[in-house]
């Protein structure tokens, strides 16, 4: 213990915790079992990723806030490969959690969250009837500074209510994913994968849209701004747009099967969208949960399975969503809308949770153009 502790830089407790995380691998001493042996390599690999992280948080701290290394965050995690809101299992919550459930849990709410907007979403659904209500929001709201937190939590609830409504949802009263499903004349079994989706979809760490939110937030500006701010950045297809393209990639695959479909992306070197995971290099766990939950068509199937194997990586959630869309023949739109209804959720708990800082964000540029002519200076 001493040793690794000394390696490490941390003490005892830190050790233990190493261990409980999966992160160092231990054993009893053979010559004193009151003693414990921990595997070198893991100790070497831990003490190289200390290191780097120390460069790595210089550099974040002269650019990002001047004196924080990061943006602290207590709402999701990643461990061993799998998310984690606020310490509990995504994966295991998305069996049976609502998206209300998972609001009251991500905004720390002591009471119920209820979805039930009774704003009213005039025009036809989709994401520019999203975005303009929002807008039109944005430019009366008031600022989050100053107000309690509970009425701050109130005006959240209101404001995914309206997403939801603008996408389509009905019947104000009932759960969000049934109130979806019945707007898209649904079952009951589609509103409960509606359900898991959003679940899993309600948060993922820092992304681009959480820290737009963040930004948003930090210089006091109003519920309606914050979210409108991350949703606009959700929509882009790199980020919660991607399904998007693997809606297309279907069409692809529909028209000239999967061989020659494939074929198209790898003989010129394009990446197939909706497959790998920078934070998930073992797979994305989000997806494994929802497709486990449906059959996809037999074509679908073929090409998730034939493109797995031609290049090693596997479906992520975009694909899963993209697929559960296509096989219940969803609304064209409708895996951006519960991308960025469940995610509203997460950049409304980002947002709230970066009042707690009294500092703008504000990174600092570094400047690589062309440099001014300056005067000389005298000897």
């Amino acid at each position: 213990m001493n040793e690794a502790c000394e390696l490490l830089g941390v003490r005892p407790q830190t050790v233990y915790a190493y261990v409980s995380r999966g992160k160092l691998e231990v054993a009893p001493d053979p010559a004193d079992t009151r003693r414990s042996l921990y595997r070198a390599e893991d100790v070497a690999g831990l003490a190289r990723r200390k290191q780097a992280g120390r460069k790595h948080e210089t550099v974040a701290a002269n650019t990002l806030f001047g004196a924080e290394p990061s943006i602290p965050t207590a709402l999701t995690a990643f461990f061993r490969g799998r998310p984690y809101y606020r310490g509990r299992d995504l994966i295991g919550l998305s069996a049976s959690a609502t998206l209300e459930d998972v609001a009251q849990l991500l905004w720390n709410a002591e009471q119920a969250v209820d979805f039930s907007s009774p704003e009213p979403a005039s025009g036809k659904p989709g994401r520019a009837l999203a975005f303009t209500a929002l807008a039109g929001l944005a430019a009366e709201g008031h600022s989050t500074r100053g107000r309690l937190t509970r009425v701050l939590h109130g005006e959240a609830q209101r404001l995914v209510g309206l997403v939801a409504n603008s996408f389509g949802a009905r019947q104000a009263g009932k759960p969000l994913h049934e109130r979806l499903a019945q707007g898209w004349k649904q079952p009951p079994e589609v509103a409960d994968l509606l359900r898991t989706a959003m679940v899993l979809l309600a948060d993922h760490e820092l992304t681009g849209s959480a820290f737009a939110a963040r930004i948003a937030a930090s210089t006091g500006a109003s519920l309606p701004a914050c979210l409108l701010a991350g949703l606009t950045t959700l929509s882009g297809p790199l980020h919660g747009d991607a399904s998007g393209r693997v809606h297309a990639l279907f069409g692809e695959v529909e028209r000239l099967g999967e061989n020659k479909a494939i074929d198209h992306y790898l003989s010129t070197g394009l990446a197939l969208p909706g497959f790998g995971h920078h934070i998930y290099p073992d797979g994305d766990p989000r997806a494994a949960a929802l497709l486990a939950l449906f059959e996809p068509s037999k074509m679908i199937t073929r090409f998730i399975e034939q493109a797995t194997q031609l290049t090693g990586l596997q479906p992520n959630i975009d694909v899963a969503l993209a697929a559960l869309v296509a096989h219940h023949r969803l609304p064209a739109d409708a895996a951006f809308a519960l991308f960025a209804t469940a995610r509203s959720v997460g950049l409304l708990a980002h947002s709230l949770e970066q009042l707690g800082v009294a500092q703008v964000i504000r990174p600092r540029g570094r400047y690589v153009g062309v440099m001014p002519d300056m005067p000389q200076g005298r000897v």
